[in-house]
């Protein structure tokens, strides 16, 4: 039995078949042998009468997969879309209602409108969540048999549920089941990101502007230091000094400077490791993180409340209010609310190892509609940026001159458009889709197949897209797709290789990497070294960091889920009105209190080491009596209020206008790891990991 089997015992499953070849047959056949089977080809019988397009049996493979909760690894142009239709409908037959979580909301308003009259066929409701609706909307939406979301939307209205005040202003409902297209960047990806909602305070704008304003003064080196992998600001003894008399601090490291430390450290972050236009970009007079996985703004996301008000600082913008947090959780945590879950994505198989043990799922490779004759070439090394940037745009003149369509994927912002430059300055016609133009993404996309087309992307081109070749492309050897950096991961290198070669048509990839690059200099990666080899052993730091993360998440988020199983029931229950709301708000309030205490002794933890203890086993015990604590308080504040008439007019707690975001994952570490690794080399110690 799996990690997740025992700790979710009420999990269900579909009646499946053992052997999937022989399910196809028999559905092929008329004569389908159980439940799942039956649904499957009903199914694909009104796709058939509806769209005039039979399934292809990889389609009724890959339902079939995910019908018995794995995840399938379908090719792009495979017609992942439909393939979910079809598992979606025998899930809604099996348990009831499924949510279908997507990687946006025009894809979810876009399949939603698209295969609606499919599932009308069928007898079922489908709706479409999006950003944009109305309470009532959303409560409507909820109630569909198939409900196309995004995973954050999602989370959200789950979110500001936990601080509804009367049953009706509740939307979501229950969660039953789920399929999950692009699993890999929910599940794996984005499976660290908090949601938040948040109410209150504006951010202390003194002293970051104080800071942001000294800290491009002081000195890499003399100042301050990187750690191994340039994820981590280490200050030196002379750099805290200097800092201490530039805002008239008189010791950091004592306890009560602790937040003048931390934006101290962050205003470092953001001058020297974060990069305009490559980690974010400034539009509207604000700052907007670009996901480094697809390319794009990531929309209403944030990084750590301190460092995201450093970069606002650092770029003269206004400080946006990070507030007091309310209520958060984890799309990890989110997605296991739900006792059935499955997933569809192009890339899955090099990360099989996680699924499983992360999740409990099996990924299954679906084999190609046709014979996949696309040729993935060996990588072309170049010692410089310089020396690699000429080779790229020799590469693209040379094949812009016979009419072959080029796509080429850039690691950012920046690197799209310094190389556009370059490939304008030798006068060839060529598109750019990045950050900036995600509201053109469909059009330059649809045109990216066609004869004579040039296009510079970021990872915006490697997810999601389907590029279509144009009349006579094939013959002249379909879509060349180059990339210009290796990723951490395979998976984002072989999303962008996927572009080219779909339902069996020609086409190459190529890599052009240099010594220069990130990854190589990130990883100290030199000629002698298998790049994929690397990949593979980051790949296997990464599952660590999240493993041993979760450790930590897990019993906080056993104590979520029993506070909220509090918090409905009184909600729900026959509690007087006056008394009802009182009760919640002083519940909202302990929530508050223990997601404070909780991040500030995870960030600290470290620290228990000088004392020779386990960090993890004192986290764990100290978080478990923070949570017992909360139910005593609660209930002796609410006996105070309703017994003493002289507190009967103190205000209660006071949550202000709430909003929700996402805080971007804080792979650099916390700071106070950051501040106890830079005191530990300081004093000649191993730093603790």
């Amino acid at each position: 039995m799996s990690f997740w089997e025992k700790l979710f015992p009420f999990a269900r499953r579909v009646p499946a078949a053992k052997n999937p070849q022989s399910a196809l047959e028999r559905i092929r056949a008329g004569k389908p042998d159980n439940s799942a089977e039956r649904a499957i080809a009903q199914a694909a019988k009104a796709a058939e009468d509806v769209l005039r397009q039979r399934p292809y049996d990889v389609q009724i493979l890959g339902a079939l997969a995910m019908v018995d909760q794995k995840i399938a690894e379908m090719q792009t142009g495979e017609g992942k879309t439909l393939a979910a239709v079809l598992a979606a409908f025998a899930m809604v037959q099996a348990f009831g209602a499924v949510h279908l979580l997507t990687a946006n909301d025009y894809l979810a308003s876009r399949d939603a409108a698209w295969m609606g009259p499919v599932y009308q066929r069928l007898g079922l409701k489908v709706a479409a969540l999006t950003q944009k609706m109305s309470q009532a909307e959303r409560q409507e939406a909820y109630q569909a048999d198939v409900l196309y979301a995004t995973a954050n939307e999602v989370g959200f209205d789950y979110l500001r549920d936990g601080l509804a005040l009367r049953p009706v202003e509740r939307v979501s409902g229950k969660f039953v089941s789920c399929l999950i297209d692009e699993a890999d960047s929910i599940l794996i990806d984005e499976a660290r990101i908090p949601l938040v909602i948040a109410g209150g305070a504006e951010p202390l704008a003194d002293v970051v502007h104080r800071l942001a304003a000294f800290t491009p003064q002081l000195q890499f080196g003399r100042d301050f230091t990187f750690d191994d992998y340039q994820r981590n600001v280490l200050l030196t003894q002379e750099g805290a000094a200097r800092i201490e008399q530039s805002i008239g601090c008189p010791n950091l490291y004592a306890h009560q400077h602790n937040r003048v430390l931390e934006a101290a450290v962050n205003a470092i972050h953001a001058q020297t490791l974060l990069r305009r236009d490559v980690d974010y970009l400034v539009r509207d007079n604000a700052i907007e993180l670009v996901d480094e996985f697809k390319g794009r703004v990531a929309q209403n996301r944030r990084w750590p409340a301190p460092l995201q008000t450093a970069i606002e600082a650092k770029e003269g913008v206004p400080l946006r209010k990070q507030g007091r947090v309310l209520g958060q959780i984890t799309l990890q945590s989110l997605i296991n609310m739900y006792p059935v879950r499955c997933g569809m994505t192009g890339t899955a198989a090099t990360q099989a190892d996680e699924f499983r043990k992360v999740y409990g799922l099996e990924v299954v490779v679906i084999p190609t509609n046709r014979p996949a004759i696309r040729r993935d070439h060996s990588d072309v090394r170049f010692q410089s940026k310089w020396e690699k940037e000429q080779a790229l745009v020799e590469e693209i003149a040379r094949f812009a001159k016979t009419n072959r369509p080029i796509l080429v994927g850039t690691g950012s912002v920046a690197e799209s458009e310094r190389l556009s430059a370059l490939v304008a300055a030798r006068s060839i016609p060529h598109q750019v889709l990045n950050a900036r133009q995600d509201e053109a993404e469909a059009h330059i996309i649809a045109a990216a197949g066609e004869r004579g087309a040039v296009t510079i992307s970021t990872n915006m081109a490697g997810r999601g897209t389907d590029i279509v070749l144009g009349p006579g492309v094939a013959e002249l050897g379909g879509l060349y797709v180059i990339g210009t950096n290796r990723h951490e991961s395979r998976r984002i290198d072989n999303q962008l290789r996927g572009r080219a070669g779909r339902q069996g048509d020609p086409g190459d990839s190529r890599f052009f990497v240099s010594y220069e690059d990130d990854l190589m200099q990130r990883y100290k990666l030199g000629a002698d070294r298998d790049v994929e080899h690397l990949q593979r052993v980051v790949e296997g730091q990464n599952l660590d960091a999240r493993t041993l993360l979760w450790k930590y998440e897990g019993v906080t988020e056993g104590h979520r889920r029993e506070f909220r199983e509090w918090r409905d029931g009184v909600l729900d229950g026959d509690v007087p009105p006056r008394e009802k709301r009182l009760i919640l708000e002083k519940i909202d309030e302990a929530w508050s209190d223990y997601l404070a205490q909780v991040t500030a002794l995870r960030e600290g933890m470290h620290w228990v080491s000088w004392a020779g203890k386990n960090p993890l086993n004192e986290y764990l015990l100290t978080v478990t009596e923070l949570s017992d604590g909360l139910y005593g308080w609660v209930e002796k504040e609410v006996e105070r209020r309703m017994e003493d008439p002289d507190v009967e007019e103190e205000p209660l707690f006071d949550r202000g206008s709430t909003w929700v975001y996402l805080v971007d994952d804080q792979t650099w570490g916390s700071m106070s790891l950051r501040a106890f690794r830079g005191l530990m080399r300081l004093l000649g110690m191993k730093p603790v990991t």
